[in-house]
């Protein structure tokens, strides 16, 4: 063994047991945000205010629940391209089933999700079964979407406005201090950790996007995973469309394209593997934040959208170098 090898394990085996055992994309990742918050508190002290924080935290919400989805999909080595038009559709119907009689307000909110759950199954339907390259069905049905909600509002913004549940939901407080928006992701956090290190339907996950053949080989139902994961990636964008029509008061024509490449940028920034099989949560997480801090600190910069895509696909590029490049035994 070489003298630096050699140095690496003892440096190694200096360090603390938490960081032995942390995944090194997410130690970097945390590690980044310190950097941005120090750099722009460089700037301006107001960066590190509890509420400039919490305002960041607020924002990075809707990003958090619609990433979470897009992992789910990410970690079985696939891809969700139908999140922008998804998102517009769970916002859009469930600000119009607000206006459907006095049960109106009540199933809003589980219809817009249920649409988005429609379109998931659409995606893993056409992926399982039909063995459809899931760019191409997820691009397909997001093509669909689009038409759907441009028949439905006649190419127009729709009149419809966020019932007050839904506002409540996005930008209300249970708590004093903080917004419910950040409660929900904390709540949808807990259930996406415990989905992935507790139930056989995580590990199966990770089986799949491992080796899809040996997973299926061992008595997974791979197809009934797969119809699942897109599912549930439906139903988190649509529910992230919810919230942020509850946010702005309404639902707008493309409001979510503005999520598709940072949702995937947060995934892979975290350290979960663009080929499937490998990521963690909690690097979504600061995957998420990062990225938020990104864009914030790129509007106060004044950069144009065109410059903050590319510094999105900068980030992606990097990162694939980074730890997407060791493929999954399939």
């Amino acid at each position: 063994m070489s003298d630096t090898s050699e140095d690496r394990i003892s440096i190694r085996t200096r360090l603390p047991a938490f960081l032995r055992r942390a995944d090194p994309a997410v130690v970097t990742a945390f590690g980044c945000i310190l950097l941005l918050l120090f750099l722009s508190s460089l700037y301006s002290s107001n960066f590190l205010s509890l509420n400039y924080l919490l305002q960041q935290l607020k924002v990075a919400s809707f990003l958090g629940v619609v990433a979470a989805g897009v992992m789910v999909v990410i970690l079985l080595g696939h891809i969700d391209l139908s999140v922008p038009w998804v998102m517009t559709t769970g916002a859009m119907m469930a600000c119009a089933a607000a206006s459907f009689g006095a049960m109106g307000p009540v199933i809003a909110i589980p219809f817009g999700i249920l649409c988005g759950a429609a379109f998931g199954l659409l995606n893993g339907f056409g992926v399982a079964y039909l063995r459809i390259p899931s760019m191409i069905v997820t691009l397909a049905s997001n093509v669909v979407a689009q038409g759907l909600m441009v028949v439905y509002t006649g190419g127009f913004s729709p009149q419809d406005s966020a019932p007050p549940a839904v506002r409540w939901l996005a930008t209300g407080f249970v708590v004093p201090g903080l917004p419910n928006a950040i409660l929900v992701w904390i709540a949808i956090s807990a259930v996406m950790v415990f989905l992935f290190t507790r139930t056989s339907f995580g590990r199966a996950v990770y089986g799949i996007g491992n080796s899809e053949r040996a997973a299926y080989l061992s008595g997974v139902d791979t197809r009934r995973i797969v119809m699942i994961a897109f599912a549930i990636s439906g139903a988190l964008s649509a529910f992230g469309g919810v919230l942020l029509a509850g946010y702005s008061s309404k639902a707008a024509q493309a409001m979510g394209d503005a999520y598709l490449l940072p949702a995937i940028a947060a995934v892979v920034l975290g350290g979960t593997s663009i080929l499937g099989g490998r990521g963690s949560y909690l690097g979504t997480v600061a995957g998420v934040i990062l990225i938020t801090l990104l864009q914030s600190i790129l509007s106060v910069m004044q950069m144009p959208e065109a410059g903050r895509q590319i510094v999105y696909g900068v980030v992606i590029i990097v990162m694939l170098l980074l730890y997407g490049r060791t493929p999954p035994n399939r």
